[in-house]
């Protein structure tokens, strides 16, 4: 356990700098790419349900996703993190005007405050259909590398056990995220699909 642990930090930090090497504007590039590739995803265009990450500056940009997701007329969530813990929920995101009204956290990215209730969790009513999933790396087999708190595996695990089962997931990528292999331990969950630019 403690090797794999070892691994896992390794990657994170050699990831890490192969992301913060990228100019904004090559960030914003692949993020257009990427972008354009799942607007094109028949698991994108069949959903209603979808949960969509507020990206930070190390991720695939999901700004014009979530326009996207407003202008389709489908009904998105975003994530709702609890400090200290691997919990996580994902609440309703009104409009994109909503967005902007968000809290910012201390990691710098907008979500739902605390005590804020009246917002509906994905889990509590009919679930969800696609989750875009954000991570440090990721490999060909669908292995994933998070940031080690666990909030997207824990969540997973309660999709599975709700009555519409696990959703799609896919996970948005840099290409200078891609790795030969991911190490993982029995509570990782795989992904899907990575979409990345130059994808076979």
């Amino acid at each position: 356990m403690a090797a794999l642990r070892a691994a896992k930090r390794a990657l994170r930090n050699d990831i890490k700098r192969r992301v913060a090497a990228l100019s904004d504007r090559e960030k914003l590039r692949q993020s257009r790419v990427v972008s354009t590739q799942l607007f094109r995803h028949p698991k994108y265009a069949g959903c209603e349900r979808i949960a969509v990450f507020l990206s930070m500056d190390d991720e695939v940009s999901t700004e014009e996703i979530i326009k996207d997701v407003f202008k389709q007329g489908k009904t998105c969530f975003i994530p709702k993190y609890q400090v200290n813990t691997s919990h996580m929920d994902m609440l309703r995101l009104n409009s994109v005007q909503d967005m902007d009204t968000l809290p910012l956290t201390s990691w710098n990215i907008r979500q739902p405050a605390d005590g804020d209730n009246t917002r509906e969790e994905a889990l509590a009513t009919e679930g969800l259909d696609l989750i875009l999933m954000p991570g440090l790396g990721f490999d060909r087999s669908g292995n994933r590398l998070g940031r080690g708190k666990g909030f997207y595996d824990t969540y997973l695990e309660r999709c599975i056990r709700h009555p519409r089962g696990k959703p799609y997931t896919i996970a948005l990528a840099f290409k200078e995220q891609l790795c030969q292999e991911i190490p993982v331990n029995d509570n990782d969950v795989l992904i899907d699909e990575v979409l990345y630019e130059d994808r076979e």
